[in-house]
């Protein structure tokens, strides 16, 4: 609203917010949220695009590709570009579209897996569908994002445990955004709060769920939320705690137990010793692909960094991406650490002491070893010029 929903000053102001507190601007991971990105006209789609590269190239462009080809070599570069839309809007020509675009992970506002639960609160696709959208993805080398909601119509605590073991199923998420139903003025929700058909879960009880499901996350999939940021004041019953991540992490500390998910094992900014780590590859099969987290461990079992390697299966669904048939799919890389500008060095820091590159061998030796003769690479625009 500040920026008048303009891209080029969106992006900017947030660059200069984070120069302001001393942050790096080299490597831009851009998220484009809120609402169904698929459902606007592709010509804006471009130009909105186009604009938000022209802002971290800090210079207009004439096209999409000309400020895309820029940005290869920009100070400010795309690491990854992130859209959300809705699991039925997955098709071939979407995801070949995106990859134009220069998108590398899409979130799916899933909700839920369970057929009825989805009925009932009128979400307009299927579990099915929810399926063949993170085949697909996984099929094109994107990294998969799943938006879950607990406390639904229609849900209990025991119903959103089970529904949340059903992610482990075949869609297996990168990562997950775990949204609790919160009750809003105007909605039709409200209305079945109101007739007593809705009861908001009371703070014990969704701690508990969320602890539960905690526990049960698979260590490959990081989850990146646990509430969403509604200012309480528009929230009319259930959960108004914006602390609620930590509220769950102390119950957990408090039983003994702790997360294995991604977020809560990375290294963050800790030095590393890169002599002092362990190389691990999880194995699991996720729908039409099976997949390999490749993963560096330090000696208090944090995560240094990891890469993401899908042997797509025959069955797989086609992509829309003829150049990557048959072929096995990077579909990420990170290390973990301090950040470090590209092309430089820091002691102690994870980024730049190698890290990437022996995932990358390892991933090359599996990959020959399993018979393949390719082995393609989703590439943000910003690091096409060093794949």
């Amino acid at each position: 609203f500040q920026n008048n929903f303009d891209p080029w000053l969106q992006v900017s102001s947030r660059l200069e917010s984070y120069k302001a507190n001393g942050h790096p601007t080299n490597k831009i991971e851009l998220l484009i949220l809120g609402g169904c990105w698929t459902s606007y006209r592709r010509d804006y789609q471009q130009w909105f695009i186009q604009r938000c590269f022209d802002a971290m190239n800090g210079r207009d462009s004439a096209s999409l590709e000309e400020a895309q080809v820029w940005n290869e070599t920009a100070e400010q570069r795309n690491v990854g570009l992130v859209i959300e839309t809705r699991p039925d809007e997955i098709t071939a020509k979407e995801l070949r579209w995106l990859r134009k675009l220069g998108v590398t992970k899409v979130q799916l506002g899933v909700q839920s897996l369970d057929d009825d639960i989805l009925k009932k609160n009128k979400r307009g696709h299927t579990a099915a569908q929810t399926l063949q959208a993170c085949n697909m993805l996984r099929a094109g080398g994107f990294k998969v994002v799943l938006h879950w909601m607990p406390n639904l119509l229609g849900a209990t605590p025991e119903s959103d445990l089970n529904d949340f073991s059903r992610l482990w199923w075949g869609y297996c998420p990168d990562e997950l955004k775990i949204y609790p139903t919160q009750l809003l003025d105007g909605t039709e929700l409200y209305q079945h709060w109101q007739t007593g058909d809705y009861s908001p879960y009371d703070m014990d009880t969704l701690v508990h769920l969320l602890a539960e499901a905690k526990l049960n996350v698979r260590p490959y999939c990081r989850i990146n939320r646990v509430i969403r940021d509604i200012p309480s004041h528009h929230v009319m019953a259930g959960n108004k705690r914006t602390s609620l991540r930590q509220d769950v992490q102390h119950e957990l500390r408090a039983r003994g137990e702790s997360c294995r998910c991604l977020r809560c094992r990375e290294v963050k900014g800790e030095p590393v010793d890169a002599d002092s780590l362990t190389f691990c590859d999880l194995k699991y099969a996720a729908g039409a692909s099976e997949e390999h987290f490749m993963h560096f461990l330090t000696p208090d079992d944090k995560i240094a960094g990891y890469l993401r390697l899908s042997f797509p299966a025959a069955n797989a669904p086609d992509a829309g991406m003829p150049e990557i048939a048959g072929a096995a799919l990077i579909r990420e890389v990170h290390v973990y650490g301090q950040s470090v500008p590209v092309g430089a060095d820091q002691a102690g820091a994870a980024q730049h002491s190698g890290l990437g590159t022996r995932l990358l061998q390892q991933a090359e030796e599996l990959t020959a070893s399993k018979g393949y003769s390719k082995l393609s690479v989703i590439a943000a625009i910003g690091t096409l010029d060093v794949v």
